[in-house]
This record gives C-alpha cells, structure tokens and sequence, in this order.
C-alpha cells in the first residue's frame, strides 16, 4: 500500500507505514525533543517500542498519564511533563483520549492558568494568544477522529462533565494516519471505536444544519465504515478494512463539524456518569435514537440505506445497524454494562443540558431523553 499525502484542511500522511516518516519530518522542522503523550495501557505495548525505534537523532520522553475518559487534571500533569523534559514538539499516539490531551497540553505548557479556563464556554474564556508547540499526530483507533479535529473534550476532574477547547490553532500540523498502527486492536475495542466513527458520519448527516460538504463526506463516511467494520473486527490485521475503517474515522470527524444530535448528548451523559468508553455509549444508544428520529427525516434515512447497501429503504435502515451491532459483539441492554436504573435522573439531566442535540433532527425534551434511556435500559 503507497503511502498519499492530502489535506483536509490537515496535511495527511496515510497509508502504511507513514508512522516511520515522523522522526525525519520532526527534525526538518528543527524540533529536538518531542514529548510523546499517550494512555498508559498503550505505553506498555510494544507498539510504542517500536515507533519509537523510528525516532532516531531524537531526544524523546513520553507522558503516559492518559487513562479512561480523559480529564483538565491530566492535561494539566502534561504540561508538567512538557516543560520537565524541555520539549520543543509534542507527539499525539493514541487514541481518542490521548489525541484529546495530546492536543492542548501545549497549551497548558505555554499559557497562564488551568486548561478549564480555555473551554469555549468557560464565563471568563482565555483567549490561547502564544505561539503553540509543534504538534503532529498518529491516531491508534478509528474512532473518533480526533487527529484531524479542531476541539478537545476533556473532563471535569470533579463531575466528569465533558468540556471542549475550540480553536483552529490546535489543529495538528501534520496526521501521519497509519493503519498498521491499529492491528493489535482487540475485537472489542475495533468494534467500540468503530461504531463511534459510524455515529458520527450518520448523526452530522441527519443533522439539520445546513452543510452540504459535510453531508457529502458523512455519506461516504458511512458507507466505508459499513462495509469494512465487521471485518476489521473478525480480521484485524486486514489491512484493508483497517485502512477503510482509519479513513472512515477521519470522515467522521471532519463531517461532524456540522453538528451531531441527540446519540452523542446520551453518550455523553453515559460517559459521565456511569464512565461508559464514549464509543461503546454511542453504539448502545444509536439504534434507540435513530429509530425516535426517523419519523423526522425519512428522506436521510433513504440515503443511509442505499450509501449501506440495506435492501428495503430506510425503515430497513435501524435493524440492519442492529444486526450489524450483534454481529461485532455489541448487545444491550444499557444494563448489560452497569448502567442501573436509579441513574436516570442525572443522565436525563446531563443529556438534556449537552449541547448535541440541539441540532437533532427531532427537537429533544427531558421527557424524550428519559423515553430513550429507559428504552435502552
């Protein structure tokens, strides 16, 4: 598999193998000592060792305070790691959750204050006005995309509500997108992340927001995903399928600048209150939603049907996204993964005050939120 070069409006090395070009990019940029941040289970895995390997002529330390649904507090202990090391570039390996970190703890490294006071929506929001660390960025899953995305989502350390920074200048400078970097995935997690990148291509497409760019990329988006994920996850050195579900993941995320809906604002509840992984939240709530949601645009759903491939038109669309659950060892109920019944009230809470769904293509109420998880439950 060749190696392509594009930007989207990321500069993307993709293809297998791209992770062994980052050391010889690094020291054309003049950078000396890069800072790989990462989860702690990945660090532990000879897949680091071996990128790494790959670093030569650099001086390298790696924070590996990543873990669960990340947190301001690691972000915060980043940027301790950052200016220990005397770091010049910072290195983003991972996931979801690493990339979310990797992404602003150069900001915390060079900028006043806690990471909190960044978020978009914080009362007295700083403004990130110093020049920021070289970052480039190797996404590990295909799931949500993060390497190609403007925003970080990070954690209250207290109520674990999720808060975005948002802006442009955290952008990687470069995603070296190799898929190899996702073979040792277990089943589990392909199927987790990989419903994560389906949900989102799907709900920016249902969205009501008017983005036709996106809507064309949220489209082809789900159909990549749909065809590959059930063979990523039965045959995970498939560098085919691995590669579709990489490219699907990074769709997603660039589509999703149109918006989601109400699937991610249940997940996102799911996250905080009962620590579901994001992706896994998504895949136990998108067939719930989605079946609420079709009465709204029976139209989209058509779409989705025939991007997929799902004889019978978009009524057809729901069981088949069911099917395809089952079929990647994903199975409600939302009780099958701890979530209990007392924690309602709060989920309803979090979901109804999350900002998703408000570009759901149904209009969302408490009372709604509170028909959905008890459907899912």
């Amino acid at each position: 598999m060749t190696i392509t070069n594009f930007s989207f409006p990321t500069p993307i090395q993709f293809g297998a193998g791209a992770r062994k070009r980052v050391g010889a990019h690094l020291i054309e940029q003049g950078c000396k000592r890069p800072l790989i941040v990462t989860d702690k289970a990945l660090a532990a895995l000879p897949v680091l060792a071996e990128f790494q390997a790959h670093l030569a002529g650099l001086d390298v330390a790696v924070f590996s305070g990543v873990f669960g649904n990340p947190t301001c507090s690691q972000v915060m202990d980043g940027a301790v790691a950052y200016k220990a090391h005397k770091a010049d570039c910072v290195i983003g390996f991972g996931g979801g959750a690493a990339l979310d970190v990797a992404k602003i703890v150069g900001v915390a490294a060079t900028h006043e204050g806690d990471i909190l006071e960044y978020v978009w929506d914080h009362p007295q929001v700083r403004a990130i006005v110093h020049p920021l660390p070289y970052f480039v960025a190797l996404p590990t899953t295909s799931g949500t995309g993060s390497e190609v995305g403007r925003s970080s989502v990070v954690s209250e350390n207290d109520t674990h509500l999720k808060r975005v920074v948002f802006s442009p200048m955290i952008l990687a400078k470069v995603v070296f997108a190799d898929p190899e970097l996702t073979f040792g995935l277990p089943p589990h997690i392909t199927a987790a992340t990989g419903m994560d990148a389906l949900t989102h291509n799907i709900e920016s497409y249902l969205s009501p927001a008017y983005h036709p760019l996106c809507d064309g990329i949220a489209l082809e988006g789900t159909r990549i995903a749909a065809r590959a994920l059930q063979t990523a996850v039965n045959e995970p050195h498939n560098l085919q399928a691995r590669s579709d579900m990489m490219m699907a993941s990074m769709m997603g995320a660039i589509a999703f600048q149109k918006d989601l809906g109400a699937v991610h604002s249940c997940a996102h509840a799911l996250g905080a209150v009962c620590d579901l992984h994001h992706g896994l939240a998504n895949a136990l709530m998108i067939d719930t939603v989605l079946d609420w949601n079709y009465e709204a645009v029976p139209g989209k759903f058509d779409e989705l049907a025939h991007a997929c491939g799902v004889a019978g038109g978009g009524k057809a669309f729901v069981p088949w996204l069911r099917e395809l659950k089952a079929s990647i060892g994903i199975l409600g109920p939302l009780t099958r993964y701890g979530v209990k019944a007392e924690q309602l009230p709060r989920l309803v809470e979090i979901a109804t005050a999350d900002i998703c769904h408000q570009t759901n293509p149904r209009p969302c109420t408490a009372a709604d939120f509170e028909a959905l998880f008890k459907a899912a439950l």
